[in-house]
């Protein structure tokens, strides 16, 4: 049965549209109200709070925790300084994706591995041999992401001052309200703000403090739903939706290595061996069969199929995790579209998907499958270069 996070008593009193649901055993809040828009338009427009608790959360330490850590994720973590902070994936030995994260250096010998999935035991195994500690610390530290225009002014005013200069993928120490909390510069919507780390046994402390002080900054409770939109946008790929992890594959086909999904960039083939570096040697030279990318679905050819049904567009406003087939202009099937939403600012029809690499390249078309009043029709998408909106401000 899942159970309410470190903030439940604080979001279970404010969801009013008891959408909830259920995040690694835990009550997450879909929406508070009936209507995502408004929680969307605080990310980009204000200040949104959302509850993140069921990350998790791994604490690796030891003299060798960075020959650990190193040698099970793929990126370099000798180049991280203390304070520093990685995003990565972590491979099986044939290569596949496993899952991605974000790896939080705090010290030379100290690194916090923060999952959307259970990662533990991988680690553990993976890391054998090494002289450090593995501590899952999931349950001891409350977790909340602070996103939007006014994150920064708004944390800054609740930390007394002490995260106005916090760079892009950078961490922190401060106080809200006398309580010890890690601020990290990071976030999964692709605007500014910040990710707060904070003892689970003062988590509605901080809450309540944030809310306070974020009275005159427009800062608004915010749900899964409203970030999923964001993150699309951002152009961000989510376990579970545009690939599954190679832990739970049951195909080949469902089992993605880094160049596929977009990540070759976090790949550090030069660094000393790692968990798949083998097979990734043998991937970054056969090359990609297939990508995942960014499609815009063009506006006209949309609306014609609608109004040929004596309909007007009726496109999702949240974001639609069925996947639906792409093809190719003669109708042979070249992917998958997994994650597809309207934006209502940048008044486009969005979609992640993985396509065949022949049809990868910016500027290539293809079609994607709607449904028009009960019919499955085709609808004309342009490859785009991601991501779809990024403002200067998520890492100025």
């Amino acid at each position: 049965m899942a159970v309410g996070t470190p903030f439940h008593e604080r979001t279970s009193a404010l969801c009013d549209s008891h959408d909830w649901r259920q995040w690694s055993g835990y009550l997450s809040v879909g929406s508070y109200d009936d209507y995502v828009q408004p929680e969307y338009a605080a990310i980009r427009n204000s200040a949104a709070l959302i509850d993140i608790s069921p990350l998790y959360k791994y604490r690796v330490g030891g003299p060798e925790a960075e020959g650990l850590v190193n040698h099970v994720v793929t990126q370099d973590m000798t180049r991280f300084a203390p304070g520093q902070i990685s995003y990565s994936p972590w491979c099986d030995s044939d290569g596949a994706v496993r899952q991605e994260g974000t790896i939080f250096r705090l010290a030379d010998d100290e690194f916090i591995v923060c999952a959307a999935e259970p990662a533990f035991d991988w680690f553990k195994r993976a890391g054998l041999g090494f002289d450090a500690e593995l501590e899952d610390r999931s349950a001891e530290i409350a977790a909340l992401s602070l996103q939007g225009p006014h994150s920064r002014a708004l944390l800054d005013d609740a930390t007394g001052g002490a995260i106005a200069d916090l760079g892009f993928f950078r961490q922190r120490s401060a106080e809200i309200d006398g309580v010890r909390v890690e601020v990290s510069r990071t976030g999964f919507t692709g605007d500014l703000g910040y990710e707060l780390w904070i003892p689970q046994q003062h988590a509605l402390q901080v809450w309540d403090a944030l809310l306070d002080v974020g009275r005159r900054w427009q800062i608004k409770p915010c749900g899964l739903a409203a970030m999923d939109v964001a993150r699309v946008e951002a152009g961000f790929i989510l376990i579970g939706v545009d690939y599954v992890s190679s832990e739970s594959a049951h195909l080949p086909d469902e089992r993605y290595d880094p160049y596929e999904l977009g990540l070759g960039w976090a790949v550090k083939l030069d660094k000393d061996n790692f968990v798949g570096r083998q097979a990734l040697l043998a991937a970054r030279d056969r090359g990609a069969a297939r990508r995942v990318v960014p499609l815009e679905i063009e506006w006209q050819p949309l609306e014609d199929l609608y109004l040929e049904a004596d309909l007007m567009p009726d496109l999702p406003m949240t974001v639609c995790r069925e996947p639906v087939p792409v093809y190719s202009a003669d109708g042979s099937q070249v992917g998958r579209a997994t994650s597809r939403v309207w934006s209502k600012l940048l008044k486009k029809y969005l979609v992640i998907a993985t396509v065949d690499v022949a049809h990868a390249d910016p500027g290539a078309q293809v079609e994607v499958e709607v449904t028009v009043h009960h019919r499955r029709r085709r609808a004309v998408a342009t490859v785009v270069k991601p991501p779809f909106y990024r403002p200067e401000r998520m890492r100025s």
